[in-house]
């Protein structure tokens, strides 16, 4: 079986070895930079299957590299930002990254995160194949085969998380889903993650995806989840 690639974007060396070195024991080819040029460059060059990428580098920021290589090709991002700022997290969110981790962290919730990221990416290509039939919920029409979302006729671009999130909600419209059962279904993550930073996530995607498909149009129910209603 082929080897999975990260590529690990980071300019404190100390961290970026650290990830680099724990991934290549998980079984990951991985490459290393230090910098937004560079890790365009090696993104571009090499295809990697996950990106681990800081927000604050030299040359140009995280975010702007995100940008560059989602522009290039889809790719699952995981950003790592020092700050747990609700707004750059938005943002991070906003130019393609598809989970975010708060430092510090555990190398084992990185090597968790990357594993659920990679098999959601799994699972999106398997349901392509099977040509799932179209959903149409409160005027949002959701092709899970293309991964295609309009809003009252129009194009909406989401990442592959908001995408997920999206097509979750939408199988049971007007139900409300717990955070619990968001974090299986659409992060693949276990049981174990309990954790505020895990309610966090979800939070902060849906507030992404308001953005997009309409603030009415997903219900918050506090301290349970979410819906997504059928007449907006």
């Amino acid at each position: 079986m082929t080897s999975r690639r990260a590529l690990v974007v980071e300019d404190e060396r100390t961290i970026n070895d650290a990830l680099a070195d724990r991934l290549r024991a998980e079984g990951y080819t991985v490459d290393q930079a230090f910098d937004g040029p560079s890790a365009v460059d090696l993104a571009s060059a090499t295809h990697p299957d996950v990106v681990l990428l800081d927000v604050m580098l030299p040359g140009f920021d995280g975010l702007e590299v995100c940008r560059r290589i989602q522009a290039d090709r889809p790719v699952p991002v995981l950003m790592l930002t020092a700050r747990d700022d609700e707004a750059d997290v938005l943002v991070g969110l906003g130019v393609g990254a598809d989970d975010y981790l708060t430092k510090p962290f555990s190398m084992r919730e990185v090597v968790a995160r990357v594993s659920a990221l990679l098999r959601r990416v799994e699972r999106a290509a398997a349901l392509a194949d099977e040509r799932p039939a179209v959903l149409e919920v409160g005027g949002v029409r959701i092709d899970p085969g293309a991964r295609r979302t309009t809003v009252a006729g129009e194009t909406v671009h989401l990442t592959p998380t908001e995408f997920d999130l999206l097509l979750c909600l939408a199988r049971e419209p007007g139900q409300v889903l717990s955070r619990e059962r968001l974090l299986r279904e659409v992060w693949d993550w276990g049981d174990s993650w309990g954790s505020p930073s895990a309610s966090r996530t979800v939070d902060s995607h849906v507030k992404a995806l308001r953005s997009k498909v309409g603030p009415s149009r997903i219900r918050t129910v506090h301290g349970v989840g979410y819906a997504l209603e059928e007449q907006p």
